[in-house]
């Protein structure tokens, strides 16, 4: 695990700024995105909870986000050079270093964990880990949100993204892998994006049993 992440970090690490001006304003014209976001934030109140974490959350624009929904959210990133952006564009917030299969985060602490596009570098296998540690930290009841790239295969498929390699996933796969982790799927979204791949963006929204 560690060695396909150190990849990833290092090529974070060499594009903050140019994926900042890219990133920081695209849920403007992401409507399908900003309002499952939006879903989740209102679920994730209702908890009564409203501690979240942004898990992979780049240079932190979806932690202010969620933080203008009324979250008391945090992000964590396995780049030190994005977390280092995400401090100084939003110092009202927290920003920390971590790894998705380690999270710094109490047992059963959260009311809500997004993981916008964090998990797509992850290979197959390693998947399932990821997930454990995401139903560790939050509440029983608590909410995660899952973006990622769908595939109508029957199985993940790896491809070239822009910063590292990357992985498509068919969304039922995704799903079961999630109920193995003890979370209850109970909303889907699939759109087009405008994109050269032929993917669908996918958001499954899951509960915590």
């Amino acid at each position: 695990m560690v060695e396909h992440q150190d990849g990833t970090r290092a090529a974070y690490d060499g594009i903050v700024e140019l994926y900042a001006s890219m990133f920081a304003g695209r849920l403007e014209t992401q409507p399908f995105s900003r309002n499952m976001i939006g879903t989740f934030a209102e679920l994730v109140r209702g908890t009564g909870n409203r501690r979240a974490a942004d898990v992979g959350c780049g240079p932190g624009h979806l932690t202010a986000m969620l933080r203008d929904l009324g979250l008391d959210a945090f992000g964590l990133d396995l780049s030190p050079a994005m977390v280092d952006h995400a401090r100084r564009a939003h110092p009202a917030l927290r920003f920390d270093e971590a790894r998705m299969e380690a999270l710094p985060v109490g047992d059963g602490a959260l009311g809500g964990v997004l993981a916008h596009y964090s998990m797509i570098h992850t290979p197959p296998g390693e998947l399932p880990a990821l997930l454990a540690e995401q139903a560790r930290v939050l509440a029983p009841g608590g909410l995660l949100l899952v973006s990622f790239f769908a595939t109508d295969g029957p199985e993940p498929v790896r491809f070239d993204h822009k910063v590292a390699p990357a992985y498509s996933w068919p969304a039922d796969r995704f799903a079961a892998l999630l109920a193995g982790a003890g979370f209850a799927t109970f909303a889907r979204l699939f759109h087009d994006p405008a994109s050269e791949r032929g993917f669908l963006d996918a958001h499954l929204l899951a509960r915590l049993r």
